[in-house]
């Protein structure tokens, strides 16, 4: 029985790698912030655990879920324990003339940890690490015109980048566990920035085969090692009280990757007309900023937990391969957030929703892009839950945690742009976004000696 349990297991984890990729893509619907640097960057911040915590808890150890979010934490994992992520959101843009309603729904991560020995554990995974999913349009007069015809610029792009991982932790001291994580970041992004003179519709020279676009398109192809370093020590406050101080420090990374770029004409339906090569398989990099988490958590060991989490990323050391917003100055930014989880009571027998978990969290943290000086700020609350199914054992368990969150990022300030000797007064971008996280967790006992007495 404990084989073809096993087997399911690895079953589950083969068939979500080979579907991650596809899934990936599709993206959580329009941001214009992806368009600068790498995109939209997925932070360390850890499973459906810590998202319903408002993505805090490097130093909160659990048993029962994966703790990628600090290497040093597979130290506390148990038994064998699959986990995976399903993403779901639903957010509106606006500026200060217009709104729009978007949404969707990926596959949010995969991960496997186990115990090696009484001393080391170890884990893998795959997840997010920058999307892409953008799209402006903007028409404009064409000057001197007595035909009054327009030009319609646009600027989109799409594509995600992607991290496989593997981790490792030991207990080198009582209380003290190290972790380490190298990681493989690979995916591929696309943008394009073209634009399309209209006709009106009384010009005589109008004929049958106008209007076309014309636009530039940039291929990027990342992959490259990134590598992560993580240390949690635990000690008690009192009889009663139990402390946890944790650090994770990612280091700077260049990551290679090769760029395609050609110069494409296209019908209004977007068929291809014509295209002209610029550049083929033009090697390059991006520089990924480092990044340093400090948290403390304390807990009485048995059914609760209160945890603080502060990172700090240096993004002004960020350099781009290419794209539109690839060289864009940025900024080093900081996060602060705060939450816990509550258990009644893990042992109930006659009350079901004494075993379940409550997770609640804040979180504030400041976006590395800076329109006119001014800094933006993405806020936002988190809850979440665990459902343990009533099957559960000593030697395996399912749990089914749900996370949600609502937050604001951005705000609709006018800021005055000058391109080219020409000043014009542009809106932020404020999204109003509502996330949920799905979170499926196995635990299972692997190679158990069976005795017959």
């Amino acid at each position: 029985m404990l084989k073809t349990k096993s087997a399911g297991f690895v079953g589950l984890v083969v068939l979500g790698l080979m579907a991650a990729p596809n899934v990936h893509g599709q993206g959580l619907g329009n941001s214009p912030y992806s368009r600068l640097g790498l995109g939209d960057y997925t932070p360390n911040l850890g499973g459906v655990r810590q998202q319903g915590m408002g993505g805090i808890g490097l130093a909160a150890p659990n048993s029962s879920n994966v703790n990628d979010i600090n290497p040093a934490l597979l130290y506390y994992t148990g038994r064998t324990t699959y986990e995976a992520g399903f993403n779901g959101q639903y957010k509106t843009l606006r500026n200060a003339t217009t709104s729009n309603k978007t949404g969707s729904g990926t596959l949010g991560y995969l991960a496997l940890s186990f115990p090696i020995s009484k001393y080391w554990a170890a884990a893998a995974g795959l997840k997010p690490f920058s999307s892409v999913d953008y799209e402006s349009n903007t028409v404009e007069k064409v000057a001197n015109d007595p035909n009054l015809a327009q030009v319609v610029k646009q600027q989109k792009g799409e594509g995600e980048i992607t991290e496989a991982y593997m981790s490792h932790a030991v207990r080198v001291a009582k209380g003290l566990t190290l972790g380490v994580t190298a990681s493989y970041i690979f995916g591929t992004i696309d943008e394009s920035i073209g634009s399309a003179v209209v006709p009106a519709i009384n010009d005589p020279n109008t004929t049958e085969d106008d209007p076309t676009q014309s636009a530039v398109v940039d291929h990027v192809h990342y992959s490259d090692f990134a590598f992560r370093a993580g240390l949690h020590y635990r000690g008690k406050a009192s009889e009663k009280l139990n402390y946890n101080l944790a650090g994770v420090y990612s280091f700077q990374t260049k990551l290679g990757g090769t760029r395609s770029s050609s110069l494409r004409r296209e019908d209004v339906s977007g068929l291809l007309l014509e295209e002209l090569a610029l550049a083929s398989d033009e090697k390059g990099s991006a520089t990924l900023p480092a990044l340093t988490q400090l948290g403390v958590s304390f807990d009485n060991n048995k059914n609760w937990s209160a945890s603080l989490d502060v990172a700090q990323q240096q993004w002004s050391k960020f350099k781009g391969f290419a794209g539109p917003g690839a060289n864009i100055a940025l900024n080093n930014t900081m996060r602060i957030g705060v939450g816990g989880e509550y258990t009644p009571d893990a042992t109930s027998v006659d009350n079901y929703f004494k075993r379940v978990s409550y997770r609640a969290g804040l979180s504030v943290s400041q976006m590395p892009y800076r329109p006119s000086g001014q800094t933006l700020y993405d806020r936002a609350v988190s809850w979440g839950f665990a459902f343990p199914m009533p099957s559960a054992t000593p030697l395996e368990a399912t749990i089914i945690s749900l996370a949600f969150t609502y937050g604001q990022r951005g705000n609709t300030d006018a800021n005055t742009l000058t391109e080219g000797g020409t000043t014009r007064v542009i809106s932020n971008v404020k999204e109003d976004y509502v996330r949920m996280q799905l979170g499926v967790t196995l635990n299972n006992r692997w190679f158990i000696k069976r005795r017959i007495e």
